[in-house]
């Protein structure tokens, strides 16, 4: 599941700011600190992109790791 910190790191990398629940304390003199609807929007948009991506995860643990699979080549065929 998609969080807020992982919504922080995606729109504001290496900003710095602490959350504490779910109050979040800005402390980047850089960065502007985004609006819960830009957070809020951004757990929407990455949660889709992971959901979109269950496919490809589920049958990458079906197969053996590329290097697995041409060592077995190199070995027995």
């Amino acid at each position: 599941m998609i969080t807020t910190v992982d919504a922080l790191h995606s729109l504001k990398p290496n900003a710095e700011w602490v959350l504490r629940g779910d109050v979040l304390e800005w402390l980047d003199d850089v960065q502007t600190e985004p609006t819960t609807a830009e957070i809020d929007a951004e757990v929407t948009r990455l949660q889709a992109v992971y959901d979109s991506n269950a496919y490809q995860r589920s049958r990458a643990v079906e197969y053996p790791s590329i290097a697995d699979q041409l060592d077995d080549i190199y070995h027995n065929g």
